[in-house]
């Protein structure tokens, strides 16, 4: 926890310039971008772009995070975090600051999207989120406090990418932060030791999330609660048993969780193909009825119009006639 005096140092407003002891990079504040336990993060602008700077009065904890970032680029297609850019640290009032500067990720956090673009896009993101998390439980970590607001959704292409790693944990350990509502300890359900299955409880619980934008209560805990809950939104009912296998641990890893996943999006796109091809051959057949029975319609229409037709012919010889007949009853008068 920062201690207040320290905690003032970290505390800068915009424009202010912070410039590197060692390195010499300047970089200028633009305004904040979140508070945490372990420090601040900065949107700051250097040369001709923008920037992440987090600092804090714990360099051991900013040496954590700094391990961390380098880890995640290591491990080889994974863009789950940021980018380290630089780290260094920052005098002020004679006292030393540690800060790193990473990649600024834009965009709105995983909630503020689906909110927007539907819960269409549920299965897409998640299968992104389990993929690079293979990829970081396979290189020893696990990520530990993973919830949405630590998740941002990036444009051109669509991606789920991540802002803090400050939870990140090696395997084995104890978990360094968490939140209670993604905790599986929080439910009664399992230990907080680092392991694959801590973050597939808290894959499950972002699922949650987005069907409970504000989240909801603990009351009883455990699965009898989260059941229920899953059970009370459509949204969440195609993905019940990878959802209730997270929760409860039957995942060995995030890929068996993601083919679960890819399994349940192929038995939902199918079943739509087959509702639309029913409702094309429904629509079809009505058509084709109605086309039938609209044929005597059609037929008693232009047996009328004949009629008529045939009417107005009749009419008009019958005229010629009596016309014909009644100048020769003239002409023999005259003549």
């Amino acid at each position: 926890m920062m201690n207040n005096s320290l905690k003032s140092l970290c505390k800068v407003p915009p424009g202010t310039i912070i410039e590197g002891k060692w390195h010499k990079h300047r970089y200028t504040i633009i305004k904040e971008l979140g508070y945490g336990a372990n420090g601040i993060v900065y949107l700051a602008q250097f040369q001709n772009q923008k920037v992440a700077l987090k600092m804090s009065d714990n360099g051991m904890s900013i040496t954590s995070e700094v391990n961390v970032l380098k880890a995640f680029a290591k491990v080889q297609g994974s863009t789950l975090g940021p980018s380290l850019l630089d780290v260094d640290d920052w005098v002020r009032r004679n006292m030393k600051v540690s800060f790193y500067v990473m990649e600024y990720i834009k965009g709105p956090d995983l909630l503020q999207f689906i909110e927007k673009q539907g819960h269409v896009w549920t299965g897409v993101l998640i299968l992104q989120l389990l993929k690079d998390l293979q990829s970081l439980h396979e290189n020893g970590w696990v990520f530990g406090d993973l919830k949405p607001e630590n998740l941002i959704v990036t444009s051109e292409p669509t991606r789920v990418r991540c802002i803090d790693v400050g939870g990140t944990t090696i395997q084995g350990r104890a978990i360094k932060e968490y939140t209670e509502f993604y905790d599986r300890g929080y439910w009664g359900l399992g230990s907080r030791k680092a392991e694959a299955s801590y973050d597939l409880f808290a894959v499950g619980m972002i699922i949650l999330n987005m069907a409970y934008p504000k989240r909801f209560n603990k009351t009883t805990g455990g699965m009898m609660q989260l059941t229920n809950m899953i059970r009370q939104k459509k949204e969440l009912l195609a993905y019940e048993e990878v959802i209730k296998g997270a929760l409860q641990g039957g995942f060995s890893s995030a890929k068996e969780m993601r083919e679960a996943m890819v399994q349940k999006i192929n038995q939902q796109t199918s079943s739509r193909q087959r509702q639309y091809k029913s409702q094309s051959v429904t629509r079809s057949t009505q058509a084709g009825h109605h086309s039938i029975m609209q044929k005597p319609n059609v037929t008693r229409k232009t047996y009328k119009k004949q009629r008529k037709l045939v009417g107005f012919i009749e009419t008009v010889l019958i005229v010629l006639i009596i016309s014909i007949l009644y100048g020769i009853y003239i002409y023999g008068q005259l003549v």
